[in-house]
């Protein structure tokens, strides 16, 4: 059975850990009003990540695409305690994974498809270079069509300008690189796919020897 205040509940937990951490009243009350309005999409529903996902991007609609990367790093932080993850929650807490101001880029001003014609324009650093052709060939091992590596790569390279912005090669800033390119995707399917190779890229960029496991060229039916 649901519980009825399940989300509020999660909220006021979340909100006490991030009054913890340094957030001022002004931050919280940010952070409430966006998770209002995010319950109001999720409240008594299963606690599915699909569920979640399709939630926080209606949640999304209508805001300013500028606030979108803080937005999306709340509702990352949030959905842990929504389905009551104390295990996980503790150790991004012990980590410094919860941080009042999270480190988000800026959105770039430009038209995605103005970024887009421009890629192939841009040079890369061999550290860029090493992991981008790492997470390419792995694709075509895999059975990757040509369309489909010319178009996973390219969405890499649009990473990798970005994560030049950051000043340490870690998960917590290439999360951040990630976020602030999340509101140049208007199609859902566009956006979900960024999400999934990004996914990916990342263990190519951190160079893990099992990287090429972490390809998923066909999503499931009913993902």
């Amino acid at each position: 059975m649901t519980k009825p205040n399940r989300e509020q509940d999660a909220i006021n937990a979340y909100l006490n850990l991030m009054e913890k951490t340094g957030a001022d009243s002004a931050n919280l009350e940010i952070r409430k009003q966006f998770l209002q309005r995010l319950v109001a999409l999720i409240g008594g529903r299963p606690q599915d990540f699909g569920v979640y996902r399709e939630a926080v991007d209606e949640a999304l609609e209508g805001l300013n695409k500028a606030e979108w990367p803080f937005y999306i790093s709340v509702s990352r932080e949030y959905y842990r305690f929504w389905i009551d993850d104390i295990k996980a929650i503790a150790a991004l807490h012990a980590s410094g994974g919860y941080r009042a101001t999270p480190l988000v880029g800026s959105v770039p001003s430009e038209e995605l498809q103005v970024l887009w014609n421009n890629l192939d324009q841009q040079s890369f650093e061999v550290a860029e270079k090493w992991s981008l052709k790492a997470y390419n060939a792995a694709l075509r091992q895999e059975g990757a069509e040509p369309a489909v590596v010319e178009t996973r790569t390219k969405l890499v390279k649009l990473l990798l300008v970005q994560l030049r912005e950051t000043p340490e090669r870690d998960g917590y800033y290439y999360q951040g690189a990630v976020d602030s390119l999340m509101p140049l995707f208007s199609m859902k399917e566009t956006r979900e796919l960024y999400i999934q190779v990004v996914r990916e890229f990342f263990y190519f960029w951190i160079s893990d020897p099992e990287a090429v496991s972490r390809i998923v060229l066909h999503q499931p039916a009913d993902d």
